[in-house]
């Protein structure tokens, strides 16, 4: 005889093989006990089985123990929004609605996004391909000749490093009777051709329009092109594809860089224009209306500083004449009177500032004797 054990379930006190008793289940409301009569092995008996039925307060009653078997649900939107999904009302495990503001005319819950089923992840359909799985390369067809991949068990093809701005690409190992239409016809796919320098050799080089073409071109670094059906050695070859360091490439490449800088310069200037603070109103010239103006200002202890700071200006800019020399020389013995005035309250303070230092520390040394 086996005994089977599950985890999470109290063990039973008893044998059931060869127990008789009533069975109990625990239960939150009380004990549920229900009588079985004992079979007999008769034939009446085991045509006719019939199941124990059970009272319909008992029905209710009955539950199982929290710590004999506990189903986890940690996150109640998951569980509703896969029943959201089945288009049934989302009902939890003891027949409470998960979600009250849900609609079943609309199908769809307020509060929950619906989930895709043909999201990855869901074993519907298969994850993405990683990016590092390289690329396999096929057989291209051309109009006169045919390329076909290199083996991709050999390492790809080196290459020298990119320079910047690099438009223009290396092309070696063409077939000797390679001509120029059949080197548009294999790299115009790639992108627009702007020029292409063509040796006596079987090697060539081919300027770009753009940058990005330059990649699309060294995807066929390693093919082996026929011309036509020909088997001949003339008409078959390797192509190796590498980048070029070009002249005009640089030139463009140090222009656009320039360019770049300038408008940086341009942007940055405008940001200090904009957060630099805003210049003082412009000083008036000198007449004698101002002239007036400017000895009533001297006199106010509250305009003195602006009054003084036009005088300084007037005088500076060379406005003093013949005429007003005598205006000018009152406004300056104005200004020194008020100076000299100043000079002297500021000694006054200072005065009874040392005679309040004198007071204070005598006092605070009687106090400290004390």
């Amino acid at each position: 005889m086996f005994l089977l054990q599950y985890t999470g379930l109290n063990a039973l006190p008893f044998d059931p093989a060869s127990n008789n008793d009533p069975l109990q289940f625990n239960s939150s409301s009380g004990p549920l006990v229900t009588e079985c009569p004992p079979l007999e092995n008769t034939a009446e008996n085991s045509k006719k089985r019939k199941r124990a039925s059970l009272p319909p307060e008992g029905i209710c009653n009955m539950t199982m123990d929290s710590n004999s078997m506990t189903m986890p649900m940690s996150d109640p939107n998951a569980w509703a929004t896969a029943m959201n999904n089945l288009g049934m009302p989302p009902i939890g495990m003891t027949g409470q609605p998960l979600m009250p503001d849900f609609d079943p005319n609309l199908g769809m819950m307020a509060g929950i996004t619906p989930m895709n089923p043909m999201m990855p992840g869901l074993s519907m359909v298969p994850a993405p391909l990683s990016q590092d799985i390289p690329v396999i390369k096929e057989i291209i067809h051309c109009k006169s000749c045919t390329l076909f991949p290199p083996n991709p068990n050999l390492p790809p093809p080196a290459t020298r490093e990119r320079p910047p701005g690099c438009k223009t690409v290396f092309v070696g190992g063409l077939p000797e009777n390679a001509t120029e239409q059949l080197i548009m016809e294999v790299f115009g796919q790639c992108g627009d051709i702007t020029a292409i320098r063509k040796s006596k050799k079987n090697f060539c080089h081919i300027r770009f329009a753009e940058e990005f073409t330059v990649d699309k071109a060294l995807f066929l670094s390693g093919y082996r092109i026929r011309l036509g059906s020909s088997t001949d050695k003339k008409d078959t070859g390797r192509l190796h594809v590498d980048f070029a360091q070009a002249r005009d490439d640089l030139y463009e490449w140090e222009c656009r860089q320039r360019m770049l800088a300038r408008e940086e310069r341009h942007r940055r200037k405008m940001e200090e224009d904009r957060l630099r603070p805003p210049s003082p109103p412009p000083i008036v010239h000198y007449s004698e209306h101002e002239c007036s103006q400017l000895g009533d200002k001297i006199k106010d202890d509250g305009k003195f500083a602006e009054a003084v700071r036009v005088l300084l200006t007037w005088l500076e800019r060379g406005e003093v004449n013949r005429r007003n020399a005598n205006n000018f020389y009152s406004m300056i013995q104005s200004s020194n009177s008020h100076i000299r005035r100043l000079m002297s309250e500021k000694s006054q303070h200072e005065k009874e500032m040392e005679e309040a230092k004198e007071k204070f520390k005598t006092a605070l040394a009687g106090i400290l004797a004390q």
